[in-house]
């Protein structure tokens, strides 16, 4: 049986995009939808700000420069109801959800069960994982006999059903993907190396541009908000007093039209717009 044409749907709240292929069509003619991401970020201490939370930071910085927008960032604490809810909303509302904390085999460590409620699968152990996990423990005691604890390999290595582990060459706990959403350990240098396994597979078409002007924000205000309404661009402007100069940031899903509103900024914003910071 002969079928010429793929309909492909794509639902989002306010987008509804459908692409008929057949013979002769060239995809790259239709405009796809930039990728989103949200993070979130689990752990009591990150609430009570004991730690710095550097890792939504980080995965924001990665993120934007692959082209991903990240829409959302959040911090919820170690209760399982809560990341499940959460996980449960964005997992349907974005493209991607970056999940980070609350991995291993301590009591705070509800975020897999949690992810695996909020997706409706139960909670297994992954075989290669569990080989894994059991090969670093085996490991870890050699080399220190001293050791006198247990620790069970299950407890590192339980994920959603259905879900594929992300090797964490750092420590104990393996990530996981499934269903769009990534977990990743919560320690930077963990999630960190469990990122770049899965980075390849954020690739966004949002671009952005970054100028520097030594005028104060307000004095930018006027022609900051004529460029975003005439280029359909994203505008936001940072003042940076120890630096004295402010850094405007424009974003957009066009890269020529970002282009062109730096270069109309340039020209009518009667002021210096640098592309570098000043040194200071």
């Amino acid at each position: 049986m002969d079928f010429p044409f793929l309909f492909i749907e794509v639902d989002d709240a306010a987008l509804r995009t459908s692409v008929s292929r057949g013979a002769g069509v060239n995809l790259s003619a239709f405009e796809w939808p930039a990728m989103n991401a949200a993070i979130v970020t689990v752990g009591n201490e990150l609430l009570a700000g004991d730690i710095e939370n550097t890792n939504a930071t980080w995965l924001s910085e990665r993120l934007t420069a692959r082209g991903v927008e990240v829409a959302r960032i959040i911090v919820v604490p170690d209760e399982e109801a809560v990341v499940a809810e959460r996980v449960r909303e964005w997992s349907e509302r974005f493209d991607a959800v970056l999940v980070t904390g609350g991995l291993g085999g301590t009591p705070d460590d509800v975020t897999m069960s949690a992810i695996a409620d909020g997706l409706d699968r139960e909670l297994v152990v992954d075989p290669v994982a569990e080989a894994a996990v059991q090969e670093t423990l085996d490991r870890i005691f050699e080399e220190n006999p001293e050791l006198d604890f247990e620790l069970r390999s299950e407890w590192y290595a339980s994920m959603p059903a259905g879900a594929s582990a992300i090797p964490n060459p750092e420590g104990l706990a393996p990530g996981c993907v499934v269903d769009g959403v990534y977990v990743l350990p919560g320690i930077p240098a963990e999630m960190r190396a469990v990122f770049d396994n899965v980075a390849n597979e954020f690739d966004g078409s949002v671009a952005t541009r970054t100028l520097y002007s030594p005028e104060p924000e307000g004095a930018l205000a006027s022609v900051l908000g004529d460029a975003a309404e005439r280029f359909g661009v994203r505008v936001g402007s940072y003042p940076n007093r120890d630096a004295g100069e402010t850094r405007i940031k424009l974003t957009g899903d066009d890269e020529t039209e970002l282009e062109e509103a730096v270069e109309w900024l340039r020209e009518r914003a009667n002021i210096p717009l640098e592309s570098q910071p000043s040194e200071y």
